[in-house]
């Protein structure tokens, strides 16, 4: 049971979802082939068409590839076809039966056995065809007219049929449309994620071009001139020109070392709202406790990294769902849940890497490293003072 809590800890929000939208449908219908056939076990051959039809219609549901839970792609090519022929099949067996004649009590609870074939056929396939709401009525109506008592108790039939037929359809078809929504968010994450990461390369091209390219398209002009003035013999003007081309070099360099400067510089404040934001779009809720302005500001660079290294490493390396950041006079702790066992016994080689990276940035400012996992959290702690 514990590994079974920890595998569903350590899955997403949508993968937990899924998963509840494939087992729903057929955990349902065997509840109601269970519960109906055990009413039913007076009459053998009442119980044995509940068994076969809950088997058919759960087959027929693994022939859906949103829904199936454990099916193949051989199994979906043959799974439809099968299961609603032995529902059809068995439906016409309890008609067939009624017709021949039986007595009351064994009439009933296969007039039962019927009504439930039909619903199941309602659940597992009506709601994947085209003309669904239509079939719902022919269901109905063929229920009633077939397995009726008589002509009242047929009309009772058919409506309760039709009825009952189209709550099913209705929650079958929400169930899929719920799974499709959450199947699209997922997707828009992810590509939400890609086009951030496009536009700030799209930034980071356009200022590189506004701040070099102007300098640069001044040294090949004055290069140029340069050359003309050499060969017409000018070599004093020539060699002027070379000294600007020079000082344009330096200051372009010195223009683009600032740009990439810029953008390589990380600022505490900015790492924690960009950690609350990443988080936040990984289904992780972070809560700050204390202040970062707290943090010495001989450390708040280094307090920067551990918020990146350490906001990264929760998203490429946990399910979490929840992570605490403590800020504090002597040191910072981030904290989350959501570890697996495999990554606790065997770590990403990427993420000690990263780890290892921020120990010796740490060292060099006189702070110490810290990391521990218990259960199935995990805490990054930086200390610079003892207590």
């Amino acid at each position: 049971m514990m590994r079974v809590a920890i595998w569903w800890r350590e899955q997403s929000g949508p993968a937990k979802f899924r998963l509840y939208a494939q087992l729903t449908l057929p955990v349902a219908i065997a509840a109601v082939v269970v519960l109906a056939s055990i009413v039913s076990a007076a009459v053998p051959l009442a119980a044995a068409g509940i068994v076969v039809s809950g088997i058919a219609a759960i087959l027929a549901v693994q022939a859906q590839p949103d829904l199936a839970a454990w099916s193949t792609s051989a199994l979906r090519r043959w799974a439809l076809p099968v299961g609603t022929s032995i529902l059809i099949a068995v439906w016409l067996a309890c008609v067939a039966a009624i017709y021949l004649g039986t007595d009351e009590s064994d009439g009933d609870a296969i007039r039962s056995t019927g009504l439930i074939c039909a619903l199941l056929l309602a659940q597992s396939v009506v709601p994947f065809l085209r003309y669904r709401w239509w079939i719902v009525v022919g269901i109905g109506i063929a229920t009633g007219a077939a397995l009726g008592s008589s002509l009242a108790g047929g009309v009772r039939l058919a409506a309760l049929t039709a009825a009952l037929a189209a709550v099913i359809v209705a929650s079958t078809l929400l169930t899929r449309w719920g799974l499709q929504i959450v199947e699209d968010l997922d997707r828009a994450k992810t590509i939400e994620a890609q086009l951030q990461v496009a536009e700030e390369r799209l930034r980071f091209a356009r200022d590189l071009h506004d701040v070099v390219g102007r300098g640069f398209s001044a040294i090949a002009v004055k290069s140029e001139l340069a050359a003309t003035l050499s060969r017409s013999g000018a070599a004093d003007r020539a060699a002027t020109e070379m000294e600007d081309v020079r000082h344009l070099a330096v200051e372009s360099m010195n223009r683009m070392r600032d740009l990439v400067r810029g953008y390589r510089d990380i600022n505490l404040e900015g790492e924690v709202a960009g950690a609350r934001s990443l988080l936040a779009a990984a289904g992780c809720q972070l809560t700050i406790e204390g202040d970062p302005t707290r943090i010495p500001a001989q450390f708040h660079e280094v307090t920067a990294w551990v918020v990146r290294e350490g906001t990264t490493n929760i998203v490429k390396h946990s399910a979490a769902t929840t992570a605490t950041m403590t800020f504090g006079g002597a040191g910072m702790s981030l904290r989350n849940n959501g570890v697996s066992v495999k990554s606790r016994s065997a770590r990403d080689p990427a993420q000690q890497s990263g780890l290892r990276g921020l120990a010796e940035r740490l060292a060099t400012v006189g702070a110490v490293l810290n990391t521990t996992a218990t259960g199935d959290h995990f805490v990054l702690e930086i200390r610079w003072e003892k207590s």
